[in-house]
């Protein structure tokens, strides 16, 4: 059975049928709506089923992010007990430090996401809330990129020496910089 013969048996027409997401007649033109947004993606969706998505979206990748941050802050806070812990020198402890810094800093910014949903669920600010957690997922993602550049360079420099571990370090850097910045970006341009 085609559309038109579902709405003839529903006992409606093209005319008078009215879809959730479509204009009401008595409403002007120049008046914002709920229709879906004319998005490059051709998704039929209205603004706040988008934002809704898009959120849905970024708390799936802080979740995966979140569970990287928290194995990697429980494998750095686990070294100082360690008993080689009391051979690495000044250099290696700096950046053991730093390390710890980092993973704590991208912990702090996956909890600020989820802070944040929590105080502003529901206070009709969605576009606030995706636009933060964008941030902040920004932000965890380059705490946790350069969290994994330097335990390289720490392992490289334990296991080995300090010029191979500035090679690594540089190496994964520039890695990392084409897998999260120059990858993605091109991807963009072909679309």
């Amino acid at each position: 059975m085609d559309s038109s013969t579902e709405r003839s048996a529903a006992g409606t027409d093209d005319q008078t049928e009215h879809r959730p997401d479509d204009r009401p007649d008595d409403q002007p033109d120049d008046q914002p709506d709920d229709r879906p947004d004319d998005q490059p993606d051709g998704r039929d969706e209205t603004h706040a089923e988008r934002m809704d998505r898009l959120f849905d979206d970024l708390l799936q990748e802080l979740r995966v992010m979140q569970t990287g941050a928290q194995l990697t802050s429980g494998f750095l806070l686990t070294l100082p007990f360690q008993s080689r812990f009391t051979t690495l020198d000044d250099f290696q402890r700096g950046l053991y430090l730093v390390l710890v810094v980092l993973a704590l800093l991208t912990t702090a910014f996956v909890m600020t996401a989820v802070a944040v949903h929590q105080r502003l669920t529901g206070r009709q600010v969605k576009d606030r809330v995706v636009e933060a957690a964008q941030r902040l997922l920004t932000a965890v993602l380059t705490t946790l990129a350069l969290l994994v550049d330097g335990i390289a360079m720490l392992v490289f420099d334990v296991v080995w020496h300090r010029a191979a571990a500035i090679t690594a370090g540089i190496v994964l850097g520039l890695v990392l910089v084409g897998l999260l910045v120059v990858l993605p970006q091109r991807m963009r341009r072909l679309q």
